[in-house]
């Protein structure tokens, strides 16, 4: 489905997935097919009104290229970090780009004239999976981001939950060890303080007393631990356990066909998923288990996300406007 306006051009979205160093951009059909990608650096200490007109000028840019390749623009999606109000289109905030309550989606709409939409990056890239992804055709997928934190969407028959206060899939903050390492939210043992990449690395720097400039990053981790290193195989096993635990409890509570996991830990592949497979596993009781596979979007998750997101919001307009 790639649709056209009246006078028969091709219809675009753009697509912006904006993160504290960089965004990646990209004008998106609505089939889900990226025409034309772009990368910029966001740059986030300038401040957030930089920010802000940064997301804003690039955004504009991309539109002008699409008409003067013949496209039609019909809508822009953005998708940020942080708590996000979907509903209000606002950027609540955001440790790491420095959004507090700004009405970004309003913002958009002033300065390009598109229909806007404004979306948590994990949600959208759990959309994105859902639909065109690693989840496409299960129905209920979790999907879960292990990077520098860890953080899920739970998308059912292609809709992302967003929760009461727009923080849902906040699965990170799981207690899983409560004598664990304390995270950054300030209680000791959430999943992210434990299995999270940078979690990883830090657990190894702490137990080798080795510091390394830059520091041991969790895909060496992995690596040592195939090579048959102890303390990086203790190390990636300790976070593998917590990861399970956090599975399982989530499995517990959202009972999903496929748990995608995605992040820049998933690029460990089967260092990964086999161990990690075999331990959700022997969780498993009364509960279903559930497939358990690496994202196949990688990091145009998130742009094609907030380009769906954005397509939903055209489609709902164009609902109510035809009632």
């Amino acid at each position: 489905m790639t649709g056209g306006d009246a006078t028969g051009t091709e219809r675009v979205v753009v697509a912006l997935d904006v993160g504290g160093t960089g965004m990646k951009c990209a004008l998106v059909r609505p089939d889900g097919v990226a025409v034309r990608t772009e990368r910029h650096p966001t740059d986030a200490t300038r401040g957030p009104a930089a920010v802000v007109n940064t997301i804003l000028d690039v955004a504009g840019g991309l539109a002008a290229k699409a008409r003067a390749d013949g496209l039609t623009p019909i809508a822009l999606g953005i998708a940020v970090p942080g708590v996000v109000d979907e509903a209000r289109g606002v950027a609540v905030w955001s440790a790491n780009v420095g959004f507090r309550d700004v009405p970004l989606r309003d913002l958009a709409v002033t300065r390009l004239g598109l229909p806007t939409a404004i979306g948590h990056d994990v949600r959208v890239g759990g959309l994105a999976e859902a639909r065109l992804g690693a989840g496409r055709g299960a129905g209920h997928v979790l999907f879960v981001a292990i990077g520098t934190g860890i953080a899920a969407a739970h998308v059912v028959d292609g809709t992302a939950a967003v929760g009461a206060h727009g923080a849902a899939g906040e699965i990170g903050h799981i207690l899983v060890r409560p004598d664990g390492p304390r995270c950054g939210c300030g209680r000791p043992g959430c999943l992210e303080a434990v299995a999270s990449a940078a979690a990883i690395g830090r657990r190894y720097a702490e137990l080798s007393g080795v510091t390394a400039d830059p520091p041991v990053t969790a895909a060496e981790v992995a690596e040592r631990a195939a090579a048959g290193e102890a303390l990086a195989n203790q190390v990636w096993q300790e976070a593998v356990e917590a990861l399970a635990d956090g599975l399982a409890t989530g499995q517990a509570l959202f009972d999903v066909a496929t748990i995608v996991l995605g992040g820049g830990l998933a690029q460990a592949g089967d260092r990964l998923l086999i161990p990690l497979r075999a331990a959700l596993h022997e969780r498993m009781t009364f509960h279903r288990e559930p497939q358990l596979v690496a994202a196949a979007l990688g990091d145009e998750a998130g742009c094609l996300g907030a380009a769906l997101l954005a397509l939903d919001a055209v489609r709902v307009r164009d609902l109510q406007e035809k009632r």
